[in-house]
């Protein structure tokens, strides 16, 4: 054992503590870091001189070589930090849903004197005076102004939900563009530590810096990360790979034509369409394509539907300048061709047909039965349903059980007790709104009972993937009475609707009588006024709803309950994440005062440790220079 050994213990005590005090020391001053752990020096008794081999000295025992500083490691529990990133998405995803329904609530939560509900029952109340005095010129004008007033709250609706969706859509990209940004740190991140560890450090502050880049990209979507070896960290999204070791994956995102012009967010490599559920961006992307569609969808078939009504009555009456066949509000068709035809590749060849309305031609008597028996085939939300029906039925039965399905296309009897087959809004984005895309009948209530189509079976069946369905309509191969069709709309009426320009222009055109004998209105006769005012009460297709005033009731209890739930989960997610981060401070954590006292016995300890050295150079000078004067 070399005489000078207790000088090089205590120097290895004085390094030891003077690491521990540094340590401390960098603890304190990031105790106000972001996602900083406190780190703590692991020391350990330093190998002892000689080991049990034959080749030791024959002294007893081993002799002690002090301690060192083993490794400095952050305080961290594992287990815990992947519980925070596993729920930091449903913090964020019902945080930004509560965010949007308060936007969406102040939509619906707009002045009563202005609001879509109020201007319809004034519109309504208008046509109901009209058919007390239909031959007065100021009752037309009331007429016309208050339908006016009704497309403008409509149309604020609309410019309003369509904002919402604007600002999510940017949203979304703002979203993206991050969620890139940290998978490029985290994976910088990870070749920096892999060398680091290579070298035989621990990189704490980089991994610290690491770890909180996941849970930040926790809260934009639902990963899960781990650790397969030292040389490869893994982040996953949705069971693909997002991170691995020092390569990221990137995000993109692309233009859809069918989805108002809005991003798909898409993996870059492969192009194919990224699932994202929890998180912000979960969150966003389901508010956008989902609920504020659903809400603009809504408008739509309320809007579309009214109108059509409305115009239905209005063209089948006379006004008082006896003007006939005027719709009273106008629409845009998706297509001009009058059967419908469209070109869906743009190859210059029609192969698509765009029909809104089929009307049989033959009255029904609601609660017949109908005695026949068959299953309809109509389009659903995710391929063609099945509808059946039996000899027990009544006409009644058959469309509630129609309208009552997960079918887009719904059922009714008009004001002639014809039966009618509509279209609603698609679910799928990728399918237009308002189209009816497949009929078809393998008995005969579609066809020679109601007087829709011409035949029985596939044969006869409707179905929209090509030019001239329509030709499947009883009667339009000239033989019988003709079925009625109606084109689809363009896109989103509730942006276009307008009042007819001849009835702007001529307010005496506004129908309020029937025509008698002579094609002309009789004067006092103002039943057509009547019966577009009864539609406010009437039982009519509207999607789910039954009336126009069952349309706005589950349209504010809707938004009003999504709000609600959206606001309770956030709070309980809150509480959550508060315990889950309190557990975590109180371990990695910095505390002050744990910190200054941990100096102070540092410091105590590298004193003793210079005063250690002290005396043991004392006793080497007496060694060397005084022994044997």
């Amino acid at each position: 054992m070399s005489t000078f050994s207790g000088i090089e213990i205590g120097k290895r005590s004085m390094n030891a503590h003077q690491s521990s005090i540094t340590t401390a020391g960098h603890n304190i001053t990031n105790a106000n870091t972001e996602g900083y752990s406190r780190q703590r020096v692991q020391l350990r008794a330093f190998d002892p001189i000689y080991r049990p081999d034959l080749s030791r000295a024959e002294v007893p025992g081993q002799i002690g070589q002090g301690m060192e500083a083993q490794s400095i490691k952050r305080v961290r529990d594992e287990m815990l930090d992947q519980r925070i990133v596993e729920q930091s998405n449903q913090e964020t995803y019902w945080e930004t849903r509560s965010k949007y329904y308060m936007m969406l609530e102040q939509i619906y939560n707009e002045p009563d004197d202005v609001s879509i509900r109020t201007t319809m029952d004034k519109f309504w109340e208008s046509w109901q005076e009209l058919s007390l005095y239909p031959e007065s010129q100021a009752h037309r004008e009331a007429v016309v102004s208050r339908g006016q007033s009704l497309v403008n709250s409509i149309q604020n609706r609309d410019k309003a939900l369509t904002g919402i969706g604007n600002l999510l859509n940017s949203d979304i990209e703002s979203n993206v563009a991050q969620l890139n940004d940290y998978a490029n740190q985290i994976a910088a991140l990870s070749k920096e530590i892999v060398r680091s560890k290579a070298m035989g450090d621990n990189p704490n502050d980089l991994m610290d810096r690491r770890d909180l880049l996941v849970e930040k990209l926790s809260k934009i979507a639902n990963i899960t990360s781990d650790q397969r070896d030292s040389d490869e960290y893994m982040v996953h999204l949705e069971g693909h790979i997002l991170v691995q070791g020092g390569i990221a994956r990137q995000f993109d995102v692309e233009s859809v034509v069918d989805n108002n012009g809005y991003s798909r967010v898409v993996w870059a490599d492969t192009r194919n369409e990224a699932v994202v559920k929890g998180g912000s961006l979960g969150a966003l992307i389901e508010l956008r394509d989902v609920d504020v569609r659903n809400e603009i969808q809504s408008l739509n078939t309320m809007t579309m539907n009214f109108a059509d009504l409305v115009n239905d009555v209005h063209r089948n009456s006379v006004g008082a300048n006896n003007t006939t066949g005027l719709d009273f509000f106008v629409q845009r068709p998706f297509v001009e061709n009058t059967n419908g035809n469209y070109d869906s590749n743009g190859d210059g060849v029609e192969d698509q047909t765009y029909a809104f309305r089929f009307t049989g031609t033959n009255s029904l008597d609601a609660q017949e039965q109908i005695g026949i028996a068959g299953v309809m085939t109509l389009s659903g939300h995710a391929g063609n349903i099945q509808v059946p029906y039996y000899p027990t039925d009544r006409v009644e039965d058959v469309i509630n059980r129609i309208n009552d399905s997960n079918g887009e296309v719904k059922a009714y009897l008009d004001r002639n007790n014809n039966l009618v087959l509509k279209a609603t809004a698609a679910q799928e984005i990728e399918n237009p709104d308002f189209v009816i895309r497949h009929v078809e009948d393998s008995g005969y209530f579609l066809a020679g009972y109601s007087g829709i189509l011409r035949g029985t079976g596939a044969e006869n069946a409707y179905d929209f993937g090509t030019a001239n369905a329509v030709d499947v309509l009883r009667g339009m191969d000239g033989e019988g009475a003709r079925a009625q069709f109606a084109v689809a709309p363009y896109t989103n009426p509730s942006t276009y609707l307008e009042i007819n320009a001849a009835i702007r222009n001529d307010v005496m055109s506004v129908a309020s009588a029937y025509a008698d004998h002579t094609g002309r209105a009789v004067n006092g006769d103002g039943r057509a006024a009547t019966e577009i005012a009864s539609i406010r009460n009437t039982k009519v297709m509207i999607g789910r709803q039954r009336t126009l005033d069952d349309y706005f009731a589950d349209t504010v209890t809707n938004v009003g309950l999504m709000g609600e739930q959206a606001e309770t989960n956030m709070l309980s997610q809150n509480a959550v994440m508060d315990d889950l981060r309190g557990l975590r401070d109180s371990i990695s954590g910095v505390n002050i005062d744990e910190e200054l006292a941990d100096i102070m016995k540092f410091q105590h300890g590298y004193n003793a440790a210079a005063k250690f050295i002290s005396v043991f150079d004392s006793l080497i000078d007496t060694v060397i220079n005084r022994l044997g004067v």
